[in-house]
């Protein structure tokens, strides 16, 4: 595996800097971008970042965008892959990761919209869960979860 490793994390509207955070670290370790789509519930600027701690948050490739048609426009993906507890097809594990790809999570309280993930619904995949007792998984972990699965495929199969 190359230094170089690229795809791409995209949070849709997240509320939480600290999952935002936690997320960043991963994209700095992984040398991923995180795209991060608007609107947002916190500031995103670094002091406000740092106060919650992310010292590292410097290092972390950000790209804004003001809603989702901006982003589309922008980054014309082809190979976006939606995360949601709602409307899952298949496991994670069975997306088509590749390089350049786009792993996309709405955020934490109302996860992605639904024209979104209706117009969507073949590309969405969801982290098992097993227990009754909980809603969701963390936004963070769950997104740390799908990039290191992406990573294995796209560079140990």
């Amino acid at each position: 595996m190359s230094n170089d490793t690229r795809f791409n994390i995209v949070l849709y509207s997240p509320e939480i800097p600290g999952n935002t955070g936690s997320i960043g670290r991963t994209c700095v370790a992984l040398n991923l971008r995180l795209i991060i789509i608007h609107p947002i519930a916190f500031d995103l600027s670094e002091k406000a970042v740092r106060r919650a701690g992310l010292d590292y948050w410097k290092y972390v490739e950000i790209v804004e965008y003001k809603n989702w048609d901006e982003f589309i426009t922008n980054e014309s993906p082809d190979n976006l892959i939606f995360f949601s507890r709602f409307k899952q097809q298949s496991p994670y594990y069975e997306a088509p990761y590749k390089e350049n790809c786009y792993l996309v999570f709405g955020s934490e309280t109302k996860g992605l919209p639904e024209d979104i993930l209706e117009r969507f619904a073949t590309k969405t995949y969801a982290l098992p869960m097993f227990s009754e007792h909980i809603r969701s998984l963390n936004l963070a972990n769950a997104a740390t979860s799908a990039a290191y699965e992406a990573l294995r495929q796209i560079y140990y199969k």
